[in-house]
């Protein structure tokens, strides 16, 4: 672990547990090895901290689950004690493969009703947990960050929701707008970042790829990205460009007005390589359309780099473009669910993140400051001259 040295002189505020909430088990048991590691390392280095209750162990996880009445209703319950514990509570509101009855009918559980099973662990703490953490990969609504009109602001509610029940730090990653942090400005929010993972998984998948300006593009698919895209570009040292979303203000469809066409911002990428970088895939209709028309301008290879890769509208038009040269590898985290089908094909290339989690949840438990495991700038220059 890099911050061993960070930790070595500090004190845990209270012995560390996992609570996996359903779905959320194979993620949750790669993160526990790392924390078994990283604690093992710091006892050699440290062997004082071996007299603190529950520094180290086989295991940090701790006996969970939410059961359901044949109604469809659930409860949360914890099957051993968590008094004084430092919980960190991981779910993924994302999974839709997770299923329940309701009257003999299965039903696929939805970001609400993964919401609801938190909520569920949360009150089975009665309040005797030293400190609640939630980490929320896709943070919850966090698509619903604004107000238009007559609408709902749903994770501005939730995030105060969660507050009121005691959760102390919330830990999300590429918030769709990170401004959701002021709904709870005398609460923990920490957004982090996957750069250097998805450089890792990169560069794994493509070891010949020139980083430099004549070969190499970053591209932003939209003005969302722009943030995520410039700091990309800086740390790789190659120009950026941006696509922007004309849009049809006069219809609406499925609840969002539909994309007229996407109009590119940059020099040119004829010949090179080229990154899109993104938060997410959710139809993923705007980022093929961008990637065909990175294509059409005499792009050579496209890759592209999104925190998450929902895939809703399924994987047939990301095969099709694939066969057609308009993507070459597609990366995603896998913080949230990811189908066998995904895992299967060509196009894919995982970005491994239980360990960066696990540093996290060190740095944490330790209650020191998680910039150093923010700021992987120094990891990617050391990637990046490894490469070069």
């Amino acid at each position: 672990m890099a911050n061993l040295d960070y930790l070595e002189h500090s004190i845990p505020v209270a012995p560390l547990k996992i609570c996996a909430l359903p779905g959320c088990e194979p993620l949750a048991h790669t993160i526990d090895k790392y924390l078994v590691q990283f604690r093992r390392d710091l006892l050699r280095r440290s062997p004082d901290k071996a007299n603190l209750l529950g520094y180290a162990g086989d295991s940090f996880l701790i006996d969970c689950e939410c059961p359901r009445f044949g109604t469809g209703e659930a409860k949360g319950v914890f099957r051993e004690s968590v008094r004084g514990m430092d919980l960190f509570m991981l779910v993924d509101v994302c999974n839709y493969s997770m299923t329940y009855t309701v009257c003999g009918h299965e039903n696929h559980m939805s970001p609400d009703d993964h919401y609801q099973n938190l909520k569920r662990i949360i009150a089975a703490t009665i309040g005797k947990a030293h400190r609640i953490n939630v980490i929320m990969p896709f943070l919850y609504e966090g698509r619903q960050h604004k107000r238009s009109g007559r609408e709902s602001l749903d994770c501005a509610i939730a995030l105060q929701e969660l507050s009121r029940m005691g959760v102390s730090n919330i830990i999300t990653f590429d918030a769709h707008d990170p401004r959701m942090t002021n709904a709870i400005p005398l609460h923990g929010f920490d957004n982090f970042f996957p750069t250097y993972q998805f450089l890792k998984a990169l560069l794994k998948c493509v070891p010949d790829l020139r980083i430099d300006n004549d070969h190499l593009m970053v591209i932003s698919p939209d003005e969302g990205a722009m943030s995520r895209a410039v700091y990309f570009s800086n740390i790789l040292g190659v120009d950026m460009g941006m696509f922007y979303k004309r849009r049809d203000y006069s219809t609406i469809i499925n609840g969002k007005n539909p994309i007229v066409a996407h109009e590119f911002l940059g020099d040119s990428v004829e010949g090179k390589n080229v990154v899109i970088i993104d938060d997410m895939i959710s139809s993923g209709e705007s980022m093929l359309d961008v990637a065909k028309q990175i294509k059409a301008r005499g792009a050579g290879e496209v890759f592209v780099c999104t925190t998450f890769g929902l895939f809703t509208d399924g994987l047939a038009k990301f095969d099709e473009y694939y066969e057609k040269g308009y993507i070459t590898k597609v990366i995603t985290t896998d913080l949230t669910y990811r189908t066998p089908e995904l895992l299967g094909r060509p196009w894919y290339e995982p970005a491994a993140m239980g360990k960066y989690l696990a540093s996290i949840m060190d740095t944490l438990n330790h209650d020191v400051s998680v910039d150093k495991v923010r700021d992987t700038t120094a990891k990617l220059n050391k990637l990046l001259k490894e490469h070069r």
